[in-house]
């Protein structure tokens, strides 16, 4: 009876250590994909800007996460970039006007927008999206922070989704005589992993980059080809490719659920299978 007792009690004990352990375990690993730099889509440290801004979708500038744009323009001008984003990630868009000494006799109103692959107009959950300069201010600051991108949603819908993010900025009330005096601008755009929290069930066939459809039929016709050249990413594409939701932090809670669900039916059934057949009763009986 003791023998049997202190073995019930050892394997009670060796079952809580292992449901301690892996509680343990999937609490740090998920800490640690979360806090992994490689998680993350904006690069550890800016890299070296493109130094001009287009005037159209068409002509709009490639500009990588984390790197910062600089353009020399003039009030007026419509100037156009365009990022990529992928799903999971909040965007967040900022901009800095800085404005010549003799423009600083009239106050002037600025604006950044910005617009998906599809051209839609994205709205800013918060940040300054439009600023007014005052008449001697030198410089305007402005931002914008989207929604998270999902990887999927409704046709009818309007939520951001993986692909190419176009950013327009422009003066939008500045007196005639402030029009074509020339401006320095600087445009940034940074993503934050968000995790499995806005995870949804299904993805895109393909991002939403201008252009995608007809590369991926070239691609398909050239497959035989063993001479092909290889792909290059078009603007507003990642280097590395698009993820797009095929990996989430859900997989790993997942998993670590079902095994921690696995341990705790163990345990349970060890305390409720009772301790067997007393010894004072005979075999057969």
């Amino acid at each position: 009876m003791r023998t049997t007792s202190r073995r019930t009690h050892g394997a009670r004990r060796a079952l809580t250590g292992a449901l301690l352990a892996g509680l343990a375990l999937l609490t740090s690993a998920g800490a640690a994909v979360a806090d992994d730099p490689s998680a993350s889509a904006s690069p550890a440290d800016d890299g070296a800007g493109p130094t001009e801004a287009g005037t159209t979708f068409r002509t709009a500038t490639a500009l990588e996460q984390g790197q910062t744009g600089t353009a020399q323009a003039s009030a007026g001008d419509y100037l156009y970039w365009v990022f990529p984003a992928d799903a999971g990630q909040r965007p967040t868009v900022e901009a800095t006007v800085k404005l010549p000494e003799n423009a600083r006799s009239s106050t002037s109103t600025w604006q950044i927008d910005v617009y998906d692959g599809l051209r839609r107009r994205q709205a800013c959950m918060y940040g300054h999206q439009t600023r007014k300069a005052a008449a001697d201010a030198a410089s305007v600051e402005l931002s914008c922070v989207l929604r998270t991108v999902r990887s999927w949603s409704e046709p009818w819908a309007s939520d951001p989704l993986p692909g190419s993010y176009y950013i327009r900025l422009t003066v939008v009330d500045l007196p005639a005589a402030g029009l074509g005096l020339p401006v320095g601008v600087e445009v940034k755009a940074v993503a934050k992993e968000q995790g499995g929290a806005h995870d949804v069930d299904g993805a895109l066939s393909e991002p939403l980059v201008p252009g995608v459809s007809v590369a991926s039929a070239g691609e398909v016709g050239s497959a035989g080809d063993a001479s092909a050249a290889p792909r290059v990413p078009s603007a507003g594409e990642p280097e590395d490719g698009w993820a797009s939701g095929w990996w989430t932090d859900r997989w790993l809670w997942t998993v670590g659920g079902g095994v921690l669900a696995a341990l705790a039916a163990v345990f349970g059934y060890s305390l409720t299978r009772g301790r067997g057949r007393p010894a004072h009763v005979p075999p057969g009986v």
